[in-house]
């Protein structure tokens, strides 16, 4: 198959279920699991996919008046790295809202609100071996949270928190000097749809999101 449009398929990802013949959770923790699936192929045959069962995230790109973006750097253990990173959490609740998550992270992680909501872009984290699905939002209109921070612990108590301006955070992310995955791909998408139809032109807040569904 070429990569001509008269002779592809639309450029759209589509739902498809291949049978489950077993499964298998080999691990339960307090918001993820580990499974293993053994699935039937079109072929016949059937092998295992062990993955990552994950609740789904958000992340936000929280964007100023004076172009910076608002990032925290925090420990991560499995790489061992102190990253710096888009305010980002899980969705801990099943259902539950998407922009009220991200809301809620802005707030925690950073003491910030916004007044204008979008969604930046949607992706799974890593498909091969979780079923984390995570939806980025831009936000605009920052100004300071009302009352005092959010009290956090572990990690979270050793956090750096800074704006950096958009163009330095493309720089360091095509130099591989900032590798946290939703904070690149953020600041790369939003650096695309400024250059394609504007940022007015993104989805609402509210858009659907068929990976991970709310109310």
């Amino acid at each position: 198959m070429t990569g001509t449009p008269e002779d592809r398929p639309a450029l759209r990802d589509v739902p498809a279920d291949w049978p489950v013949t077993e499964t298998l959770t080999r691990f339960t923790g307090h918001k993820t699991s580990v499974r293993t699936d053994r699935v039937r192929m079109p072929d016949g045959t059937v092998a295992g996919r062990d993955y990552l069962v994950h609740p789904g995230s958000v992340a936000v790109i929280a964007l100023d008046d004076e172009d910076r973006v608002t990032v925290v750097r925090q420990y991560r253990h499995p790489v061992r790295r102190e990253l710096w990173e888009a305010p980002a959490g899980l969705l801990d609740v099943p259902g539950e809202n998407p922009l009220h998550a991200a809301q809620r992270e802005l707030y925690e992680e950073a003491h910030v609100k916004a007044e204008d909501w979008r969604v930046l872009t949607d992706l799974y984290s890593s498909p091969g071996g979780t079923d984390e699905a995570v939806r980025v939002f831009l936000a605009r209109n920052l100004s300071d949270a009302e009352g005092d921070r959010y009290a956090v612990g572990e990690e979270e108590a050793h956090m750096l928190h800074a704006r950096v301006p958009v163009d330095e955070l493309v720089r360091a992310a095509l130099a591989g000097e900032i590798q946290n995955a939703f904070l690149v791909l953020g600041v790369l998408a939003l650096t695309a749809a400024r250059a394609g139809d504007g940022l007015d032109a993104l989805r609402p807040a509210d858009a659907p999101w068929p990976a991970r569904p709310f109310h």
